[in-house]
């Protein structure tokens, strides 16, 4: 079992930068692939980025390549994700998952993902 918490939303202006971070609790955190997704209002939730159990592989969704950066720390328990370049489209209650999968693949899907956190909004005025 995996448990999650994400801080580090908040309101930001357009162009900003923002930190999130996930901490996980339990010993096997890192046989865990990584997984930050967004759900803005009357949308899907969305995957966002990705990162493998080791950290050696990550994917980012179209949208946020070359903004977003994710990390993670398995010593630490913790997966980050870097946002710069902030716009309005980027608002999103931000969630992090987990996804016991094998090897060092990054789904992109949250029917994988088996543990998520409560979520941190973000929300990036024009």
């Amino acid at each position: 079992q995996v448990q999650l918490v994400e801080s580090g939303g908040g309101l930001v202006q357009a162009g900003a930068s923002l930190r999130l971070s996930c901490a996980g609790s339990g010993r096997t955190f890192s046989g865990y692939a990584m997984g930050w997704f967004r759900q803005a209002p009357g949308k899907e939730r969305e995957f966002v980025a990705g990162i493998s159990r080791s950290g050696g592989s990550t994917y980012y969704a179209d949208s946020v390549k070359g903004r977003f950066t994710i990390s993670r720390d398995n010593a630490k328990n913790t997966v980050d994700l870097q946002m710069n370049s902030l716009n309005p489209e980027d608002t999103a209650v931000y969630y992090c998952a987990a996804d016991r999968a094998l090897s060092e693949v990054v789904r992109r899907t949250t029917a994988t993902y088996e543990y998520w956190g409560k979520g941190t909004q973000v929300t990036v005025s024009s």
